[in-house]
């Protein structure tokens, strides 16, 4: 690859390693606001909440019976929901570390769940092609919707105000809007394995196992930009906006992590970017307050939290 004519990333350095998971590590989140915190969620079956500042574990959730893939923070940061291979989406109660509902319906292993924003609604996608909704002031155990346009598993989904977006192993992203009734699909050609809207929802990022990422705009489904030279053919692989959404940033199946310019989409300084992880980097996301720190899992069991230096 030719070299970058981009700007030079401004470089992070590792602040804190948090491993103790047995295994591959799928999915970590950053607690909602200023919440110093990070969970993380992997094939040992367990839950884990850190303090990433000291790099300490604080709590372990073990209820699973199978690999957790997925977890999803309410909004005051009180209740998380997960899911895995249970097909079943476990609610928990952060301080007590306890199950407060166990929500079952799906026929296959669940990829995906994300809360609406005031963690009323849980959106849970399936291997089983499904997307389901629940309504959790309810106690009703059935759906209150059921989506069931996809062809194959849902692997990516995001709770919009009155709209949902999944993304599918069949190629499509589809955008249903709540209110009208209507949906949209778009087909990207290969699986996608996660879907990340900017913060005022008029465009999202689309991962998919062809090495590409793609900015696209929201309500049009036009492609505005594509990123690319990371390595992604095997693996869900998530990618998310830097901090003011002025780069794009992607771990890949051989431990490094690739940042992009959002407008030009040249790959930023290094090009290549140096191995950071021994195995596959699954999630990267960004704290949602702090600019210069985020964090990315690995199938090499540990989660890093990365800061640029003040």
């Amino acid at each position: 690859m030719a070299p970058s004519r981009g700007p030079a990333a401004t470089p992070r350095t590792l602040h804190k390693t948090l491993a103790n998971h047995k295994g591959p590590v799928h999915v970590a989140r950053y607690a909602k606001g200023t919440a110093k915190y990070v969970l993380s969620g992997g094939q040992d079956r367990t839950v884990k909440l850190w303090n990433p500042e000291l790099g300490t574990e604080i709590k372990s959730y073990a209820a699973h019976g199978y690999e957790v893939l997925s977890l999803t923070v309410a909004h005051d940061n009180s209740r998380f929901a997960s899911c895995g291979g249970d097909r079943q989406v476990f609610l928990w109660d952060v301080v007590t570390g306890q199950t407060i509902r166990r929500i079952p319906g799906h026929m296959g292993k669940i990829f995906t769940v994300e809360f609406n924003e005031d963690a009323s609604v849980l959106a849970s996608g399936s291997y089983d092609s499904t997307v389901r909704l629940w309504d959790l002031k309810s106690q009703n155990r059935q759906p209150i919707q059921v989506l069931d346009e996809a062809r194959d598993a849902v692997q990516a989904l995001h709770v919009g105000g009155s709209y949902i977006v999944t993304g599918s192993v069949d190629g499509h992203v589809r955008t249903y809007d709540l209110r009208m009734g209507e949906l949209r699909t778009d087909f990207l050609g290969h699986p996608v394995t996660a879907i990340v809207p900017s913060q005022d929802n008029q465009t999202y990022l689309a991962t998919t196992l062809d090495a590409h990422v793609r900015l696209m705009d929201m309500s049009t489904g036009k492609m505005l930009n594509d990123f690319q030279g990371h390595t992604s053919t095997s693996y869900r692989i998530r990618s998310c906006f830097g901090h003011g959404e002025s780069t794009v940033v992607c771990g890949d199946e051989n431990g490094s992590v690739w940042a992009w310019d959002l407008v030009d989409a040249a790959p930023l300084q290094p090009n290549p970017p140096p191995k950071v992880h021994e195995r596959v980097i699954t999630w990267i996301e960004q704290h949602p307050v702090e600019a210069g720190e985020l964090i990315t899992a690995s199938a090499d069991g540990t989660v890093k939290v990365w800061r640029t230096p003040s």
